[in-house]
C-alpha cells in the first residue's frame, strides 16, 4: 500500500524540482537530490521507493547538457532513459503515479504550427533520443504523466545551480552587455512555477494519464523573448541577432519547437502566457516591470 499523502521528488535541487517541492508543500514530501538518490542505480531506486511507498513519484532529474550528450551518450541514456525504466517498475510495485518531464527536442522542428501531443517524434540528437526513450519507459508505469516542457526558467537571482537561456539573457541585459540571441529558433518558454501548478492539477484531479504538453501559452523567437525581457526590465535591448547555423552547435536543435497546450487546457488548467510568466518571475527576483 502507498501512503496517499506522500510525494517523492527526484532532482529536488534543480529549479523545476525545487518548485515541485513547494507545490506539494502541504503533503508529505520526500525530496531527493543526486547526493541522496542516484536514479541510475536500479537497486537504490527500487529500495527507496519500496521504503517510502509514495502515492506520487515526480522525476525532475535529467541530463540536460545537450551538446555534451553527443560525446556522452551512455550517461545521457542512463539518466534520461534507463532510470525511468527503474522508476516505472518501482511505481508499479507500490501502486504509485509516476510523473516525468519530457522535452520539445523530441520533434524535428520542421513544423509551422505548435506541436500537438499526437505529432510524430523525430529526434535529431543524442539528448533528444534519450528523452524520447525516457518517455516510453515512463509510460510503462500503470499510471504515468509525461509532461513535455521547454526553455525552463524560474530560478531566483541567487541561484547557484545550472542556468538556462533566459537566465543568461536577463543577467546580460542587467549588466548592459550585448547578448547574442537566435532569430530563427521559436520556443514556448516554461515558467517552473506554472509547470508545478499544472502538475499538481493533473495529479489532484485524476486527469487521464499520458503525454501532455506543458509550456506557457504562446511562442516567439529567442530574439522576441529577449526583447520582452528588456521591455519588462526597462533596459536598452542590446541584442546581437544570430542564426543557428552561425552558432555551429555540436548537437542539432529543432528550429520551430512551439508546443500546444490544447490537451492540458481540456483538463481545466490554462497555462498563462509566457509574457505573464516572465513578469512574475522578474518581479520575484526583485525586478518588477518598469
Amino acid at each position: 500500500m502507498t501512503d496517499g499523502s506522500r510525494v517523492l521528488v527526484t532532482g529536488a535541487s534543480g529549479q523545476l524540482g525545487a518548485s515541485m517541492v513547494r507545490a506539494f508543500a502541504d503533503r508529505d514530501v520526500i525530496a531527493h537530490t543526486h547526493a541522496t538518490l542516484d536514479i541510475t542505480d536500479d537497486e537504490a531506486v527500487r529500495r527507496e521507493i519500496g521504503r517510502a511507498r509514495p502515492a506520487v513519484i515526480v522525476n525532475c532529474a535529467a541530463f540536460n547538457d545537450v551538446d555534451g550528450a553527443e560525446g556522452r551518450p551512455t550517461d545521457a541514456l542512463a539518466v534520461n532513459a534507463f532510470a525511468l525504466r527503474s522508476m516505472a517498475r518501482a511505481a508499479e510495485s507500490c501502486g504509485a503515479t509516476l510523473v516525468h518531464y519530457g522535452s520539445d527536442f523530441v520533434f524535428d522542428g520542421a513544423a509551422t504550427e505548435p506541436y500537438e501531443e499526437t505529432a510524430a517524434p523525430a529526434p535529431h540528437s543524442v539528448y533528444a533520443s534519450s528523452k524520447l526513450v525516457g518517455e516510453w519507459f515512463a509510460l510503462d508505469a500503470p499510471r504515468a504523466y509525461v509532461l513535455r516542457v521547454e526553455s525552463l526558467f524560474g530560478a531566483p537571482a541567487e541561484w547557484t545551480g545550472r542556468r538556462g537561456s533566459l537566465d543568461t539573457i536577463v543577467e546580460g541585459l542587467e549588466a548592459g552587455r550585448e547578448i547574442p540571441v537566435y532569430i530563427d529558433r521559436t520556443v514556448s518558454p516554461s515558467y517552473v512555477v506554472d509547470v508545478a501548478a499544472a502538475t499538481r492539477h493533473l495529479v489532484d484531479t485524476g486527469a487521464p494519464a499520458g503525454v501532455y504538453h506543458c509550456v506557457n501559452s504562446g511562442h516567439g523567437t529567442w530574439h522576441q523573448v529577449a526583447l520582452e525581457v528588456a521591455r519588462i526590465l526597462g533596459v536598452p535591448p542590446r541584442l546581437e541577432p544570430i542564426t543557428m547555423d552561425e552558432a555551429q552547435l555540436k548537437a542539432a536543435r529543432p528550429r520551430f519547437c512551439a508546443l500546444s497546450n490544447r490537451k492540458l487546457t481540456g483538463t481545466g488548467f490554462a497555462m498563462p502566457a509566457w509574457q505573464d510568466g516572465l513578469r512574475r518571475w522578474l518581479a520575484a527576483r526583485g525586478r518588477p516591470a518598469a
